[in-house]
């Protein structure tokens, strides 16, 4: 990979004269990109081979049924939450509700091989009717993760304290800076994501027929995350730059990310968002699926029966906790960057990620990426509980007044 960077620097002389004649800072930004390519080679190929064998095929005629909701609700690091489906034996991570995941794959399976017309009326089509068949479910989730959000906000405050370096991170005032912004950002951006993925699993089903399921699903998760980001982008700059008490309320936020650039300032950081979001839906997957499995067994061996043993919700909170934890562990340096990138009024970290990763460790050393390191991880489980506990409790009141 350096060697061909180096080629790609200069024509003009061999790759090694290249690189011995380059200044120490651009070795330097040529060695992390080096190291970075060659670390998303080999997470990718190292979590292809751990999922593949974990997730067990599924039937595409799961009925309605089959599918469970479990509390499973990870906080990236700003606030937003997956949730888990079983498909039979399978856990997927997406926000759908029980029911919708087994009717998309159900129709999936049964579509025949005359390829539909897709047009934006279609799309909008299919993406309002799976919001509507999932109303009950997303009322639901949006009252929990509100609920969630708003508890776990302060925590939220001073990881961003942390990771901007500011001296007393666990002032009492400020804490709730932004959060109106993050709710408004959060709560719709549930609803984007669950409609979006369903879209995009029953084009990928369609699409890729002979293809695992279970690597459609968590395609699509991540491509839901992704879609939805562009929603969710806009508050978190917002809430971020005003945790970080760059401005004093929303709307001086708004007017002035608007003067100092316009439309755009309100995506700054989008890329730094996607490199941490990405990586941390994909350890998050594995991670759960690793963890379920590990449990699954040493259950069925407690038991001594050939019976087929399942997790029940509060099983799988634990395990999405655990599981959450440590991925938000190992993405704090994904994390700290995106939160920079947000924050950095001046572009005094150059405006991309490696510009940022670069700059973190020139200025703080390696140990600089894991700045706010244990709030990001601690915010993780109590959120979970919350969650669950409020979702089964609206749950329950909407189906009394039913």
């Amino acid at each position: 990979v350096l060697s061909f960077l180096c080629k790609k620097r200069s024509e003009r002389h061999t790759t090694m004269s290249a690189y011995s004649m380059m200044p120490k800072t651009q070795k330097g930004h040529l060695t992390l990109k080096s190291i970075f390519l060659a670390v998303v080679f080999l997470a990718t190929s190292a979590i292809a081979s751990k999922i593949c064998p974990i997730l067990p095929p599924v039937k595409r005629h799961s009925s309605a049924t089959d599918a469970v909701i479990s509390p499973l609700n990870f906080p990236r690091g700003g606030g937003s939450k997956q949730q888990i489906l079983h498909f039979n034996s399978l856990t997927v991570a997406t926000s759908i509700p029980p029911g919708g995941g087994a009717k998309s794959a159900k129709s999936a399976a049964v579509t025949n091989n005359a390829t539909p017309t897709i047009t934006p009326r279609a799309i909008l089509a299919s993406f309002l009717k799976t919001v509507a068949d999932a109303k009950s479910h997303l009322a639901a989730a949006a009252a929990a993760r509100a609920v969630s959000i708003f508890g776990m906000y302060p925590v939220d405050t001073i990881k961003t304290r942390m990771q901007m370096k500011q001296g007393d991170s666990f002032r009492v005032s400020g804490l709730y800076k932004g959060v109106t912004g993050s709710l408004v950002g959060q709560v719709p951006y549930g609803v984007l994501t669950f409609g979006s993925y369903e879209i995009y699993k029953q084009a990928l089903l369609k699409k890729f027929p002979s293809t695992k399921p279970a690597f459609i699903y968590a395609l699509a998760a991540i491509m839901g995350d992704v879609t939805g980001s562009g929603w969710l982008c806009p508050s978190e700059v917002m809430k971020q730059q005003l945790q970080a008490g760059i401005y004093p309320s929303m709307g001086e936020a708004i007017k002035g990310i608007w003067k100092k650039n316009g439309f755009k300032g309100f995506y700054q950081g989008f890329t730094g968002g996607l490199a941490r979001d990405v990586p941390f839906r994909v350890a998050q997957l594995t991670t759960f699926e690793i963890t379920k499995s590990i449990y699954l067994r040493t259950k069925r061996n407690k038991n001594s029966s050939s019976e087929d043993v399942a997790l029940s919700s509060l099983e799988a909170a634990v395990c999405g906790a655990a599981a959450g934890s440590f991925s938000a562990a190992i993405t704090n340096p994904l994390d700290r960057i995106k939160t920079l990138m947000m924050t950095d009024t001046t572009n005094a970290y150059g405006g991309s990620v490696l510009a940022c990763a670069s700059k973190i460790l020139k200025d703080d050393g390696v140990g600089g990426f894991f700045a706010g390191v244990v709030p990001r991880v601690g915010y993780i489980a109590p959120s979970v509980c919350i969650f669950f506990v409020t979702y089964e409790f609206v749950q329950q009141k909407m189906k009394k007044a039913e």
